[in-house]
């Protein structure tokens, strides 16, 4: 297994050492490339590889078509991989030019968040030891706040949040603090982004700077 990083704060790599059952786990796993984590590294060819981070120059183009060769299972972890990251909104001024990982080489699985949860990852790391296909969720982050009882914060304080449209996995954390949610898990897989933006307009900007506002889903819809 090798564990990479590109353009990104480092945050999505932490969430292997967040868990309590990380060292079982990774003894079950040949880590032979994981830079944050060990002193000896070995680049090679890899079972399963995590990236996290964008594709900001050719020097990261190169090596992330080098690492997809050599990967037989490349899963994209995070914001950052999956949709460009914050440091994407630079995209829209054309200040900077930096991209997800799917533009340049093919992915097998996507780990949303920003970061990814600790959970999250131990499921899927499970789910590849057993042989079974990895499964995130493609519910809304509203049906996750509702299974916890939270009052929604839009119709209790009129609050901007993205919970309709946004992909679950967090645990509904920001409602659940009384705030609405910004979009860390990215978008389900249809939302209705143009009814939801009539009814909440000013909804617009909250996912313009959203780590996630470069997805492919919100380029196609808000972004033509």
């Amino acid at each position: 297994m090798g564990v990479f990083k590109f353009s990104s704060c480092d945050g999505c790599q932490i969430a292997f050492f967040e868990f309590r059952e990380m060292l079982q786990v990774f003894e079950r796993f040949d880590v032979v490339y994981f830079l944050e984590a060990q002193s000896e590294n070995i680049y090679e060819e890899f079972d399963l590889s995590f990236v996290e981070g964008s594709v900001s120059n050719e020097e990261d183009k190169e090596r992330i078509l080098d690492i997809r060769k050599r990967s037989k299972i490349l899963v994209a972890m995070g914001a950052c991989a999956i949709s460009g990251g914050v440091q994407s909104a630079g995209n829209f001024e054309g200040i900077l030019k930096t991209e997800p990982l799917d533009v340049f080489v093919e992915v097998d699985y996507e780990l949303p968040g920003c970061p990814v949860s600790s959970d999250l990852l131990v499921d899927f790391l499970m789910s590849i030891l057993h042989g079974k296909r990895p499964r995130t969720a493609e519910y809304p982050v509203c049906l996750e706040c509702k299974r916890k009882g939270n009052i929604c914060v839009t119709v209790l304080k009129g609050e901007v949040c993205l919970g309709p449209v946004i992909r679950a996995g967090c645990g509904a954390i920001c409602p659940s603090f009384g705030r609405g949610c910004y979009g860390c898990y990215g978008p389900v897989q249809k939302p209705n982004l143009e009814s939801f933006l009539t009814h909440f307009p000013q909804a617009h900007d909250v996912l313009k700077l959203s780590a996630n506002a470069y997805n492919k889903v919100y380029k196609e819809k808000l972004w033509r």
